[in-house]
């Protein structure tokens, strides 16, 4: 066999890095040893795996080609060690969520996870939709918890969870003593709303179609936390997955509103990349995700 495992490894940290030097820090060699194996590895084959940019690697097409593969081989690998020692670590698994997700239904996943496996080692990394796609491409992840609908090819894309967004206001708002909000109260009301990319406002467009031109936005938010503290101040109303509002429903500070004609449902999603592979920790994440 012409390429060593090693070489490999440097492959995907510089495919990672695009630096030598970051590459080397991550696996705790020197800037040479680096450089030499990827020097080899493009040798022994007569390619090239990267663009080379002043001091910046940039991978190829070639690169980005063999880079799946590469990736699969390793995970094989590491899986074929851990039988052979008959060691049955998970390991570490990285998970990216979006924000409504991440902060109401992610962690109580990783502590039933760590329960069953409390020798695995978990990351959150917490984005809009957008943010978590990129990183999932870029194999800065493992899985993807997402709230808004995602088209790749590369993505393979889960059915998950039904959820629901609510539009809300402070109690004591113009719009609360109302049963039923008509397009002409929505058009009429100063809105909070999530950042375009994310899943929940996604959600809220498609809603919402034919008056997102008119509606009066006065702020679009990357926190559910900060439109939560706008809309209790009065400031205007807004619409959220009904998972982070329920606390503040319970506790009066904030009243749901009821709206004509307007289908507020959604579908979570589980997105991984469909040329990654699938280790045994993926494979219980996504078990216990569908239990």
């Amino acid at each position: 066999m012409k390429y060593t495992l090693r070489q490999l490894e440097v492959f995907l940290a510089v495919a990672q890095s695009e630096n030598i030097t970051r590459a080397a820090d991550q696996l705790s060699m020197s800037q040479s040893a680096v450089s030499g194996a990827l020097r080899d590895l493009e040798t022994q084959f007569e390619i090239r795996l990267f663009d080379r940019i002043g001091k910046r690697l940039q991978i190829n097409e070639l690169g980005r080609l063999l880079r799946p593969q590469a990736e699969a081989l390793l995970e094989r690998a590491s899986a074929l060690q851990q039988s052979l020692q008959q060691h049955q670590a998970i390991g570490e698994l990285k998970i990216g969520a979006t924000l409504t997700i991440g902060n109401s239904l992610a962690v109580d996943l990783m502590a039933r996870y760590l329960k069953q496996y409390p020798e695995a080692r978990l990351q959150l990394k917490v984005g809009n939709t957008s943010s978590i796609a990129e990183q999932l491409l870029n194999y800065d992840l493992d899985i993807g918890l997402v709230e808004g609908e995602i088209n790749h090819p590369d993505l393979d894309i889960q059915p998950w969870l039904q959820d629901e967004l609510v539009v809300f206001a402070a109690p004591d708002h113009p719009l609360a003593s109302k049963n039923l909000l008509s397009d002409s109260d929505l058009l009429s009301a100063q809105w909070i709303l999530r950042e375009s990319g994310s899943g929940t406002r996604q959600a809220f467009d498609w809603a919402l179609h034919g008056l997102l031109s008119s509606l009066n936005i006065l702020f679009e938010l990357e926190q559910s936390g900060s439109i939560i503290r706008a809309v209790s101040s009065g400031m205007g109303i807004g619409c959220l997955s009904r998972i982070a509002l329920q606390e503040s429903f319970d506790h009066g500070t904030l009243v749901p509103l009821n709206v004509a004609g307007r289908d507020f449902n959604r579908q979570l999603f589980i997105a991984l990349n469909r040329h990654k592979y699938q280790s045994e920790g993926i494979k219980r994440w996504l078990q216990l995700c569908h239990e």
